[in-house]
C-alpha cells in the first residue's frame, strides 16, 4: 500500500516537473584542480571535492516586496506538494523531485541508481579515511566512476 502512494505521489510530482519541459539544473558541482588550476564542473573529475549548491530564490526590493519568477513559485509548490505527501510516502522535497526523474528510467537503471545511492557515501568515507597515498589515489579512482556512472544514468 505504501509503495503504491510512493508511486502515485511521485507520478503527480514528475507529471509538473514534465510540463515544464525544461531538464531539471543539477545542485551538486565539483571542485577539481586540473594542471595546477582550480576549476567547477558539474561533472565529475578524479579527486573531485563534491559541492552541493543552493541556487537563489528570488529577490527582495528595498521596499520589502519579495518578488519571484514563475519558475520559483513552481518549486515552492513542488515543495509544499511533497510536504503535505510526506507523511505517505517518507520523501522529502528532493528524494521526491529526484524519485519522479527517475520514473522515466529503465527498471535497470532505477537499480543501478538505488545501489549507487547505497555506494557513494561508502566511497566518499573511503576516500575521507585514506591513509596512504596509493590507497587515497585508488578511493579516488573508485569514486570517480561511481560519480560518472551516477551523473550518466540520469540518477541526478
Amino acid at each position: 500500500m505504501n509503495s503504491m502512494l510512493v508511486l502515485v505521489a511521485t507520478l503527480l510530482w514528475s507529471a509538473t516537473a514534465l510540463a515544464q519541459g525544461l531538464p531539471p539544473p543539477s545542485r551538486t558541482a565539483y571542485r577539481c584542480e586540473l594542471d595546477g588550476k582550480i576549476v567547477y564542473s558539474d561533472s565529475p573529475c578524479l579527486g573531485a571535492e563534491k559541492l552541493e549548491l543552493q541556487p537563489t530564490r528570488g529577490l527582495n526590493k528595498s521596499s520589502g516586496r519579495v518578488q519571484v519568477g514563475a519558475d520559483v513559485q513552481r518549486e515552492h509548490s513542488r515543495e509544499a506538494f511533497a510536504e503535505a505527501v510526506r507523511p505517505l510516502t517518507g520523501l522529502d522535497a528532493r528524494q521526491l523531485d529526484q524519485a519522479g526523474r527517475r520514473t522515466r528510467l529503465s527498471p535497470e537503471l532505477q537499480q543501478r541508481c538505488q545501489r549507487l545511492d547505497r555506494e557513494l557515501p561508502l566511497a566518499e568515507r573511503q576516500e575521507r579515511q585514506a591513509t596512504t597515498s596509493l590507497a587515497r589515489q585508488e578511493a579516488q579512482r573508485q569514486l570517480w566512476r561511481q560519480r560518472k556512472a551516477y551523473r550518466d544514468g540520469g540518477c541526478e
